[in-house]
C-alpha cells in the first residue's frame, strides 16, 4: 500500500542531555554539564534535525518532544532554532503539538513564557511525588510546594495542554498514602496524567542502596495494588486509559507518544536519541532503526563533520517490523485494528495469525484479551498484565511468520499513511 504524494509524515523527538542533578533512580544518558557551551550544542542539534529530515525525505513533522535530560535547562532560544530549522527543511503545521518535559525547579513562570514565546504549546511536568520524603529518595531537587507552583504557572500559560508524571512502588511506599497524593493531584492538576512504576535499575544510587539493605526492595504487590486503584481513580475522574501508564480526558491524548504506540516513524535528533525511519534519501526501502552517540563532546564532533552522529543504524525485518507493531499497539486502549496491520502485512491477517490460536483462545476466555471485528486489543483488565500477554502472542506471531505461505511481491514501503494511525484517531 503506497501512501498518498506528499503525506510522508514523522515526529520528531530533541534529547537534551543535561541535568542538575542525577536522580537516584536514573539510568538514562544524562550528563551534569561542566562548562556547557550552549551555543554549540544549539548549533550541533539544528544541524542534525536539518540532515535527519533531509536524509529521511519525510515532507511533515506532525509533532516534536524535547525530552532529556531536562530539556527546561536550555535556553527557549535553543528550543526556538531547533524549530525553525524544522520548518526551514520541511512542513511544521502551525497546529503541531510541541511538547517540553519541565522539572519545577527550572521551571519559572517568566522562563516557562519565554518557551512559549519559542514554539511550545504543551508542557509535560516531572512531579513524581507529593511527598517531599520520597522527592528526597528519588534524589528529585525540587520540593512539594515548588512542583504545585510550577504546575499552577504551567496551566495558566498551556490550559488544557499540561501534563503531569506520578511515581509509584517505591520503597516502603504505602498504598493508601500514594491514592491520597494522586486524589490530591487530580484536584488541582489538568487533563493529562502519567503513571509511572518505580523501575530499579543496575548501576542506579537506588539499586546500590537497596542492594546494601539501605532501603527495602520495592513491594510488587502493593505496587499493583496501586496500579489497580489508581486506574480506578483516574476513571472514576474521568481519565481515558489510552495506553498502560498515560491517562487523558477532554480529547488530551499526546499525539507525539501516540506516534510511537502507532508504529509511525520518528526522528530521533540528539545525543542518545533513538529513530525509526525510512532513510529514503539514500534509497532505503526498509525502516531503519536508528541510535545517536550518546557522550555529547563525542557526539558533537561528529555531527560537525558528518552532518549527524548517528552511531547504530539497524535496518528492521518485516517480522521486526511486525513484532514492534504488536508489542507497540497493544499499549494503547484501541488495539490493533484490521485495516492498521493489514497496512503492514497485507497478506497475513489478524485472523490467520492468531484466530485459531489456543494461547488467544485461553487469554479470550480469561477476559484479558478480545478479537473481533474492530482488531486486536487488550481488555481493561488485560492492559495490567500486558507483559505475560504479550510474550505469548510474540511466539504466536513468530510461528505464524514462520509457517505462512509466500507472499505475492509488494511494495517496500513502510512507513504509515495519514488515514492510518494517529490521525484516525486523535481528531
Amino acid at each position: 500500500m503506497q501512501p498518498a504524494p506528499g503525506s510522508r509524515s514523522a515526529a520528531l523527538y530533541v534529547h537534551w542531555p543535561y541535568c542538575e542533578k542525577r536522580c537516584s533512580y536514573c539510568n538514562f544518558n544524562k550528563y551534569i554539564p561542566r562548562g556547557l557551551d550552549e551555543d554549540a550544542m544549539q548549533r550541533c542539534l539544528v544541524k542534525e534535525t536539518a540532515t535527519l529530515l533531509k536524509l529521511s525525505g519525510v515532507q511533515r513533522i506532525d509533532s516534536v518532544f524535547f525530552g532529556g535530560g531536562t530539556p527546561s535547562l536550555a535556553s527557549p532560544h535553543t528550543v526556538a532554532s531547533i524549530l525553525e530549522a524544522i520548518a526551514q527543511t520541511t512542513q511544521l503545521p502551525a497546529k503541531a503539538e510541541v511538547t517540553l518535559e519541565a522539572n519545577p525547579t527550572s521551571s519559572q513562570a517568566s522562563r516557562l513564557a519565554a518557551f512559549r514565546g519559542a514554539g511550545i504549546n504543551r508542557l509535560s511536568i516531572g512531579i513524581q511525588s507529593l511527598d517531599d520524603t520520597e522527592l528526597q529518595l528519588l534524589g528529585r531537587t525540587h520540593s512539594v510546594s515548588e512542583a504545585l507552583g510550577t504546575l499552577e504557572e504551567a496551566r495558566l500559560l498551556f490550559p488544557g495542554r499540561t501534563s503531569v508524571d506520578l511515581m509509584f512502588g517505591l520503597p516502603a511506599q504505602q498504598v493508601e498514602p500514594w491514592l491520597r497524593q494522586l486524589q490530591e493531584l487530580l484536584s488541582l492538576c489538568d487533563d493529562h496524567v502519567s503513571l509511572y512504576q518505580l523501575t530499579v535499575e543496575r548501576g542506579t544510587l537506588l539499586f546500590a542502596q537497596i542492594q546494601r539493605g539501605i532501603l527495602p526492595s520495592p513491594d510488587p504487590e502493593a505496587a499493583a495494588e496501586m496500579y489497580h486503584d489508581g486506574r480506578e481513580v483516574l476513571r472514576e475522574a474521568g481519565f481515558r486509559q489510552y495506553e498502560v501508564s498515560n491517562f487523558a480526558r477532554n480529547e488530551a491524548l499526546s499525539t507525539h507518544n501516540w506516534t510511537y504506540w502507532q508504529g509511525g516513524q520518528y526522528i530521533g535528533v540528539g545525543p542518545g536519541a533513538h529513530g525509526r525511519f525510512v532513510p529514503q534519501r539514500d534509497g532505503g526501502s526498509l525502516r531503519e532503526a536508528r541510535v545517536q552517540t550518546l557522550e555529547p563532546d563525542n557526539w558533537m564532533k561528529e555531527v560537525l563533520m558528518f552532518g549527524h552522529g548517528t552511531r547504530k543504524r539497524v535496518s528492521l525485518s518485516e517480522l521486526e517490523l511486525l513484532e514492534e507493531v504488536l508489542a507497540l499497539g497493544l499499549r494503547t486502549d484501541i488495539g490493533i485494528t484490521h485495516q492498521h496491520w493489514l497496512y503492514f502485512e497485507p497478506h497475513l491477517s489478524l485472523w490467520d495469525v492468531f484466530g485459531e490460536s489456543e494461547e488467544v483462545r485461553e487469554l479470550r476466555s480469561q477476559g484479558l484479551l478480545l478479537l473481533d471485528h474492530s482488531g486486536l486489543r487488550c481488555s481493561w483488565e488485560g492492559l495490567a498484565v500486558l507483559d505475560t500477554i504479550l510474550l505469548r502472542l510474540l511466539l504466536q506471531l513468530q510461528n505464524a511468520w514462520k509457517n505462512r505461505p509466500p507472499p505475492p511481491s509488494r511494495s517496500p514501503s513502510q512507513e504509515l499513511p495519514p488515514e492510518a494511525g494517529i490521525h484516525a484517531w486523535t481528531r
